[in-house]
This record gives structure tokens, sequence and C-alpha cells, in this order.
């Protein structure tokens, strides 16, 4: 293996500690089966899914997102107001506005840091990170918090069987740090979007093209609509296609990658993209049986699954890949540095 490294910057930037926050209440198939015509075997051999966490009433994504946060900083014995800035990649804020970083900002305690929310669905997270690397390469900042959570079980209509299934709350954060003498940190990113493919992943109304009315209540439309055939193949292709090419303009195979940390919106999804990447199963990370999707939340929630299990050590090779409504592609190829 020949780690083709850009010399795009000065500094590099690192994941310095990642935390995590699930709430405790449970969502459980067997639940799902007394609401929806569907049963346990059904959703787990199509998903991955076992069970999801569910937020309680009056808890919002800002709540999660500041929890995880906290557990990111703490770990790294890092004091709030050492923060530059705080990006959320979320399409659950507490409200249009102020952003949810506003609001994780002041719960938090990070009074010298500025911040925003930024809206890529399930890619939410592997773009947030690229931004957040690239005010730390800049040489602006020194510690920048980027956070990917989601409260699903606010947009999910529990009546429709094909989504209900799907989607859990959960929230993680990372720290990002300018990289020390000999490490390499956040190596190379490959983005992309395809507007065309919108309307078969969207929450039609809440925008400023629906705006909330009786109509817009009465027909459901403030809840997840997808097509979930659609999705599905555009996600199998572009995520190994996105993962694929990040690799080969660094001049390396899936046989370098330790750890191989993907969205988790469905089981199948992830084998069939590692299997293309010649990864066996043991390096490829898999929590959705336990939180299914959470959208933003998924990669930073995998990161920590991964750290729990042993599974990551200083030096290794990571590979994230994302797929989201948009439709949004991401991956990143990262040293682990810790």
């Amino acid at each position: 293996m020949s780690l083709q490294l850009k010399p795009r910057v000065a500094v590099r930037a690192k994941i310095s500690s990642v935390g995590t926050y699930l709430p405790p209440r449970l969502l459980t198939n067997a639940d799902l089966e007394k609401t929806v015509d569907t049963t346990d075997q059904w959703i787990l051999e199509r998903t991955g899914i076992r069970e999801r966490h569910i937020v309680e009433p009056g808890q919002a994504t800002s709540d999660m997102a500041t929890e995880a946060a906290r557990d990111c900083l703490a770990k790294r014995g890092v004091d709030p107001s050492e923060v530059d800035c705080i990006i959320v990649g979320t399409v659950t804020p507490d409200m249009l506005f102020p952003s949810t970083a506003c609001l994780v900002q002041d719960k938090l305690g990070a009074s010298k840091a500025w911040g925003f929310d930024l809206s890529a669905a399930c890619s939410a997270f592997t773009y947030s990170l690229q931004v957040g690397a690239k005010l730390v390469e800049s040489g602006a900042h020194k510690k920048v918090l980027v956070i990917g959570g989601d409260t699903m079980s606010s947009i999910v209509d529990y009546t429709d069987r094909s989504t209900c299934i799907l989607f859990g709350d959960g929230a993680g954060a990372v720290l990002l740090e300018p990289c020390e003498e000999g490490e390499v940190g956040l190596i190379d990113f490959y983005h992309e979007v395809d507007g065309s493919g919108g309307s078969a992943l969207c929450m039609p109304a809440g925008g400023s093209l629906h705006p909330p009315s009786l109509e817009t209540v009465t027909n459901r439309q403030h809840y997840i609509k997808q097509d979930g055939q659609t999705v599905y193949k555009f996600a199998v292709r572009k995520m190994m296609e996105a993962s694929e090419r990040v690799l080969t303009a660094n001049g390396i195979t899936g046989a370098d990658i330790a750890a191989f940390i993907p969205h988790q919106a469905n089981k199948r999804i992830i084998l069939s993209t590692a299997e293309r990447l010649g990864l066996p199963e043991d390096r490829v990370v898999i929590n959705i049986d336990r939180y299914g999707n959470t959208t933003g939340g998924t990669i930073p929630l995998a990161m920590g699954t991964a750290i729990e299990e042993g599974r990551l050590k200083k030096g290794d090779l990571v590979l994230l890949a994302s797929v989201g409504a948009g439709f949004t592609v991401g991956a990143t190829l990262l040293r682990w540095e810790f």
C-alpha cells in the first residue's frame, strides 16, 4: 500500500475525540408489530434493524446534540469555552430558526464559539466534517465541534410501515483539531449531489413551497415520503462509486482499509458496498440493528461503536461513506489518530 498524500494544506485536521448520545427509550420491532402490518422477521431480513431509540416528549435535536458534544469534549478534557465553532448536521432542527447550532452553543456554554446548521440529510455528517476540517486547515480555528444528529421520530408517520420501521433518534459528535507532527488525519473526500432524485426521499411540506396549512397537515405532508426502490438502487450504486473514487485517487484499495464506517440505512446496502470494495465483514462497522437509521447521527454513532468494540487504533486507515436525500453522496478517507 502506497498512500499518495496530496500536498494541499500546511495544516491538516484530525478527529481527536468522539462522543455519542442515545435517548434511553426503545422502540422494538415487536412494538411496531402492534401498530402497523409488519413483523420482526420481515423488518430484520430487509433492513437489519431490531430496535431503535426514541426521544421522550419535549426532547429535541439540540438536547441530544448537546449531550453528544459534552461527552466528546469530556473525553478529550476540553472545556466548552475552548471551542471555536459548532457545526450541526441535521434535517430535524428544533425549529427553522434560530439554528440548532445556536441552541447547542448556549446549552453547552461554548461562549466563544460561532456556528451553523448544515442540511444534507444522511450525508450531513460527512459534509459537515469536511467543512469543519477546512476551518482547521485554514488556520482560522483550533477546535471545531462537528455534530450529526436527528430526531427522526418527529417526522416519521407511524402509520406508514414503509418508513416507520427504518428510523430512530440519536446524535454523535467529533472534535476536530490540527494534527501533531507525524500525524495525517483527514486525507481526502469526494462529494456529489443529484438533485433530480429529490422527490424520491423528502418531507413535502413545512418550507416555503408548501407552508403549514390545514391541507398539508390533513394530507400528512409533514412526514417523510420515500420511493424505497429508487432510493435503494441509487444508494447501492453511489455508496460504492464514491468510496472507490476516493480510494483510487489516493492509490489504495479496500484491502488497505482497517475500518469501513458507512451510513447505517440498510444492512444489505452496507454489505453490498463492502463486498464490492473487497472488505471482509469484520472490517465493517454495523450497528443498525440497535439504532436504526438516525440520519445525520449514524456515522458518528458508528464511530462510537467501533471505539467501544476496540476496532480502531492509531494509524488505521478509515473510510466513511454516505448517501442521503437530495440525493447527496459523500465519502471520506482518514487516518485514525487516537
